[in-house]
């Protein structure tokens, strides 16, 4: 999946850092998303929202708000008409330079944005809105006691999700003067309203009186079982499945005319999605997903980290070999499960390594076989877990050969021994 970087002028000229996801394929349609109160958009939700819709064949752009992430411009001067206005600016640059949005998408405040917004980009046909406030003054309640010090002084700093925050008495003026439920009966858009019954933050009260207020044609899904951030990939998932299969009908996609991305079998794609520090997309075939870091270690915890994607190989190689030699010699096995770890030790506190010297790499795995199975049954399939062609490939002698794409054509394949004098790679942290 293509990621570009982009660059656009806001409401007031400041420069807003922007990011567009864009399918492997032919672009369907173009959507826009705002992102929710002082988050930005590499949050987790508007990353997996924006990657799943890809797939579907709608192209995504998200952006930070004026004063927010990459983007220019001091966020205590902002406010809710300002973020309106920022996301009219991005419809703006989107139509000269790649297509109208026909689809607008907002979680959270971004949510009551792309409601306020949508009467001044008319190319869009339909509106998403998750988690959203039914009125943007719902955000002063996140400020707490810290209302009556900016309404006295006129301004304070304000702590949100863990960062410090300048705010100013003209947001709370800003907000009070909206009336957003107006605007929302007068939409003429296609509207989906998602939110979810557990929602702690904006409660699903906001959701009732944004579809009241809505003409048809409107929805409403219920994300049950998630919160405000989506913070759950499969939560994530649903949501941009759900809005790809709804909005078809209104932005005139076919579904027939959205072939499977299939990559060539036996190749494993991976290139860098420009998430985060680490973030790379992984293309199996018809599979995709994102490995990544931990936050820990630099990274957004978008995905599984490279030895979390090793563990998972052997893991799963395991389970399959132990269930084929259990269905061949018709072993009453009913459910394996196998659980791994793999840590740096020193070698010198290793009973079973060969070497003395240094850290060896330790994978400790643990299988749970159920069923009622006889003791030797049960050594049996243990035995032939360490058969697994993923077993015996980590065991066995593993030659890499490295090029160069641009190179290939005029120079042999290297292999190991030939890269002798390649410069280190920088260590990778351990899972």
């Amino acid at each position: 999946m293509p990621n570009q970087r982009l660059q656009f002028p806001g409401h007031d000229g400041q420069s807003l850092a922007a990011r567009l996801d864009l399918p492997d394929g032919p672009v369907k349609a173009y959507a826009l998303f705002a992102h929710c109160f002082t988050c930005g958009k590499d949050v987790l939700a508007a990353t997996r929202i924006a990657q799943a819709l890809t797939v579907h064949g709608i192209a995504v752009l998200r952006f930070d708000f004026t004063g927010l992430g990459g983007s220019g411009g001091d966020f205590a001067n902002t406010n809710f008409s300002s973020n309106v206005a920022d996301l009219v600016a991005a419809a703006d640059h989107m139509r000269v330079n790649l297509q109208p949005p026909s689809l607008l998408i907002g979680h959270s405040l971004g949510g009551a944005a792309v409601l306020a917004a949508a009467g001044a980009i008319p190319e869009a046909r339909a509106v998403v809105t998750i988690a959203a406030p039914s009125d943007p003054g719902h955000v002063v309640g996140l400020l707490g006691e810290h209302v009556e010090a900016i309404a006295r002084d006129g301004e304070a700093q304000v702590r949100l999700a863990g960062r410090a925050f300048h705010i100013r008495k003209q947001f709370l003026d800003d907000v009070a003067e909206q009336n957003l439920l107006t605007k929302v009966s007068a939409l003429h858009r296609a509207l989906l309203v998602m939110h979810s019954p557990l929602d702690d933050t904006v409660p699903i009260d906001n959701a009732s009186q944004i579809f009241i207020a809505a003409r048809h044609p409107k929805s409403f899904v219920s994300l049950d079982h998630a919160d405000h951030l989506l913070s759950r990939r499969e939560d994530a998932a649903y949501v941009a499945n759900t809005i790809a299969a709804w909005s078809q009908r209104y932005l005139g996609i076919d579904p027939g005319s959205l072939p499977p991305a299939v990559g060539e079998e036996g190749l494993v794609r991976v290139e860098e999605n420009h998430n985060g520090k680490f973030q790379q997309q992984v293309t199996i075939g018809a599979h995709r997903f994102v490995a990544d870091e931990p936050v820990s270690f630099g990274g957004l915890n978008g995905g599984p980290a490279p030895y979390d994607l090793l563990l998972a190989a052997l893991g799963a190689c395991t389970a399959m070999t132990m269930r084929m030699y259990a269905a061949h010699k018709g072993l009453p096995l009913e459910h394996v499960s196998v659980s791994l770890r793999h840590e740096k030790i020193h070698a010198a506190d290793c009973a079973e390594c060969e070497s003395r010297d240094g850290k060896v790499d330790w994978i400790e795995r643990e299988i749970d076989m159920r069923g009622p199975l006889t003791e030797q049954q049960r050594a049996s399939l243990l035995a032939i877990a360490d058969k697994c062609p993923v077993h015996r490939t980590l065991h066995s002698e593993v030659i890499v050969r490295t090029r160069d794409k641009a190179q290939a054509a005029q120079a042999p394949v290297a292999g190991i021994a030939d890269n002798a004098s390649a410069p280190a790679a920088p260590s990778m942290p351990a899972a």
